[in-house]
This record gives structure tokens, sequence and C-alpha cells, in this order.
């Protein structure tokens, strides 16, 4: 999705970030520098997010790593897949219980909570935590929405999820910032359903939509709330996401 989220970690390819270079190591970091932060600002001022320069760092560390480090799969069970023609129309999911560093924004747009929450959640995971250290990056970062009353948008508070590396489970690092929270989270089944493109309530509601059309009519899953798993950045083309329904016993 074009906003500042996890997406945004590898928005510029590498070739890009290797153009320019001079002979002054100093000059050549500084390019690089502005280079990322410029393009972060360019994708946030779609969405009227403002990025502060104090990103700077966290921008160019996450960008760095995700092109060095491969990212942690926040681990789950595949329970069944059911497809048609070949295409996997849906799956069904046990994720296991684990903690999450979890903050929640409640910004006039969809895409605005996600990245004001994303952007806080990226210092943490860049040394702003009680070890002073670099956490490692999961995928997917998950956005847990909640629905309106009358089911035809969502509501403002938007809670992003930042799934602790393995090494971190037992014994997790404290945020320095006050807005995020540790959170053990139950194990949680799901119906997902994968998706390309966007995510901006514009676009989520219609895979809402979808994936009830080829459900059909059911009390097994929650109707007032929806996750949305995030795992590619905006350089890829066909962007990939997911919709995940919540079954009411894991």
């Amino acid at each position: 999705m074009a906003l500042i989220s996890l997406e945004d970690l590898d928005g510029l390819e590498d070739e890009e970030l290797d153009n320019d270079i001079t002979d002054n190591p100093d000059s050549m970091e500084d390019d690089e520098q502005q280079r990322l932060f410029t393009h972060w600002q360019a994708i946030a001022s779609t969405h009227q997010v403002s990025v502060p320069r104090e990103m700077t760092g966290p921008i160019q560390e996450l960008t760095q790593r995700n092109q060095t480090q491969e990212r942690e799969q926040v681990p789950f069970a595949s329970i069944s897949q059911h497809e048609k023609l070949g295409e996997v129309l849906f799956e069904e999911r046990v994720y296991p219980a684990g903690k999450w560093a979890c903050i929640t924004k409640g910004e006039k747009l969809y895409e605005q909570s996600i990245s004001m929450g994303f952007m806080k959640l990226m210092k943490f995971i860049c040394k702003e935590n009680s070890v002073g250290r670099y956490l490692g990056m999961t995928i997917p970062i998950v956005n847990s929405i909640q629905m309106l009353e009358d089911g035809n948008g969502f509501q403002k508070d938007i809670l992003t999820a930042y799934y602790l590396p393995a090494e971190f489970q037992a014994n997790p690092p404290q945020p320095t910032d006050p807005d995020i929270t540790i959170l053990q989270r139950e194990a949680v089944r799901v119906i997902t359903r994968t998706f390309f493109g966007t995510t901006t309530e514009e676009t989520i509601m219609p895979q809402i939509n979808l994936l009830w059309e080829m459900l059909g009519p059911s009390e097994e899953m929650h109707r007032n709330s929806y996750m949305v798993a995030v795992y590619d950045n905006p350089g890829v083309s066909c962007r990939r996401n997911e919709i995940w329904f919540i079954r009411r016993d894991p």
C-alpha cells in the first residue's frame, strides 16, 4: 500500500540507492538518507501524513536491514485451503498465542492511522527499546479494524501490531514510547484471503464483502471486527495483503 507502513521499507530499488555515488562517503550517506526521506515524504503526502525529520534514521536502518536480512514470518499452522480451478480462494489458519508490540491511532483516514502507528513502531524496532538494539523485522504487520454499527465503514481507532521476533518472545524488550504496549495476544483462528494493491478503507471494504460472498451466511466468524495483514513494499507492482476473518472460537 502506498503509505507509511511496512510496505515503504524497500520503496527505493537497490539501483536507486546506488546512484550518484561520490568519492566522499559522508556525502554519499547524506544523499542516500535524503533520497529515502524524500521518497517517504512523497508517499505520505498522498495521504495527508507528514514524516518528521527524526524518522530519517529509522527509515534508513530498516531499508538497509531489509535488503540484507530476511524478515521473520509470524508463525502459523494451516488448517485447510479452499480452491477453485487451481486458485486458492481462501485459507484457514491458526496463529498461536504470542507477544506483540501494539499501538492504537485514531486519525481521520484509515491509512493515516496505520501510517502514524507504524512510524512509532519503527522507532521501537530501531533501538528505542530497553535493550537499545535493532530487534529485527517480522511479517506481516497486522492492523485490527472495528466496524461502525451500520457495517458500512470503519471506526477511527486502528490497532497496528508488530509480532516480536522469536528471540524476544520469552523476555520482550520494553518500549520507551508510552503509546506502545507489549501485549500477550491469545491464539486466533482466521479465514484469510489474499488481495493485491493498495490498502485503504475504499479498497478493503470490497475485499470483506467478497469473502463473505464466498463463505455464505455464518455465525462462526465475527462481523464487527477484521484484520488486515500487510506483507510487501510499494516498489512491488502487485503488493500482497490479506483480509482476515476471525473465528469466534479458536
